[in-house]
C-alpha cells in the first residue's frame, strides 16, 4: 500500500480515540486496514494494561447523569493514576461519554459488557489505557430510580450524588439539587434510623458505653445515656435527619417538607474519591 493519509490516519483517530502517532503506526502495520488498526490498537492497550495491573488507580472523574425522564440516575467513577490525567478533557470527555451509557444498564457487569465504539466498555478501557498510559478502571457504579431523581456533582469531578423524591413537583430541581448537594457535603452513613446496619449502631453503643465508663459513670446509667448518644448519632449521621447545610435551624426533612408537605426524600447515592 502507498502513503497513508492524513484523512486516514483523523478516520481511524476517530474511530479508536487513539492518537495520531498511534493511528499512523497502526495503519502502516495494517497496510491500511482499518479493522485491523483497530485490532493493533487494542492489543498495544491490553499489554499496556497488563504491565499497569499492579498500579494503583485512585485519583479519576466521578459523573453523575440522570435520564430524562429524571426516574432514574447514575453515578460512576472513572478512576486513573494521577490527578494530572484526571483533569485532562479528554478524559472528562470520556467519562462523561460512560456515564451517559451506564445510564441504560442495570448493573456493573452488564455496563461493562455494554458496546461503545464498536468494543465493550471493558474492552475500551483497555484501549485507552494504551493510549494514555495509565491504568483506567470504573471504580463506583451506583443506580438509584425514583419519583423524580436530581443529581450534584462538586466541582473537580472528586463527589457526585444522586437524590431521590416521593413525587415531582414545582421547584423540584432545586429542591433535589440542593439534598443532594447535603449529601455531597456531610457524607451520610444512610437515609435514616432504619438504614443504619445493627453493626454500626452495637459498635457506636459500645463506644458510648466505654467513654461513660472512663468518665466514672454508674453502670446503670450506661444503657439510657449511650441510647441519648445513638440518637445523635443518627441525627448527624443520617441525611434526612441532618442539620441542612443553607439553615442549621432546620433538618434536610424538614427543608423538604417545608416546599410540600407530602414531598419524602426516598434514597440517595454519593460516590467520591477518597
Amino acid at each position: 500500500m502507498g502513503k497513508i493519509t492524513a484523512s486516514e490516519v483523523n478516520k481511524l483517530r476517530k474511530m479508536s480515540g487513539a492518537g495520531i502517532m498511534d493511528c499512523k503506526n497502526a495503519l502502516v502495520e495494517s497496510n491500511g486496514d482499518f479493522e485491523l488498526g483497530i485490532e493493533i490498537l487494542r492489543k498495544k492497550g491490553q499489554k499496556v494494561a497488563a504491565k499497569r495491573a499492579e498500579r494503583d488507580s485512585s485519583e479519576g472523574a466521578v459523573i453523575a447523569k440522570v435520564h430524562s425522564s429524571c426516574l432514574k440516575g447514575v453515578v460512576i467513577s472513572l478512576n486513573c493514576e494521577t490527578d494530572f490525567v484526571a483533569k485532562n478533557d479528554g478524559f472528562i470527555t470520556l467519562a462523561n461519554e460512560l456515564a451517559k451509557l451506564a445510564l441504560e444498564n442495570n448493573s456493573l457487569e452488564e455496563f461493562l459488557n455494554s458496546k461503545i465504539d464498536s468494543m465493550t466498555v471493558s474492552e475500551k478501557l483497555i484501549q485507552q489505557t494504551g493510549v494514555i498510559g495509565e491504568k483506567l478502571v470504573i471504580g463506583s457504579f451506583e443506580k438509584l430510580s425514583a419519583a423524580y431523581v436530581g443529581k450534584y456533582i462538586h466541582a473537580g469531578n472528586k463527589i457526585a450524588t444522586l437524590s431521590g423524591f416521593s413525587s415531582s413537583i414545582e421547584g423540584i430541581e432545586e429542591i433535589a439539587k440542593n439534598v443532594a448537594m447535603q449529601a455531597a457535603a456531610m457524607n451520610p452513613i444512610a437515609l435514616d434510623e432504619s438504614g443504619v446496619d445493627q453493626t454500626t449502631i452495637d459498635k457506636e453503643i459500645e463506644i458510648a458505653k466505654d467513654q461513660l465508663r472512663q468518665e466514672g459513670k454508674p453502670e446503670k446509667m450506661l444503657d439510657n445515656i449511650a441510647m441519648g448518644k445513638l440518637k445523635r448519632f443518627f441525627k448527624d449521621n443520617t441525611l434526612v435527619n441532618q442539620a441542612f447545610i443553607k439553615d442549621s435551624k432546620q433538618s434536610v426533612a424538614a427543608y423538604v417538607k417545608s416546599t410540600n408537605s407530602d414531598l419524602k426524600v426516598t434514597g440517595f447515592k454519593r460516590v467520591a474519591l477518597v
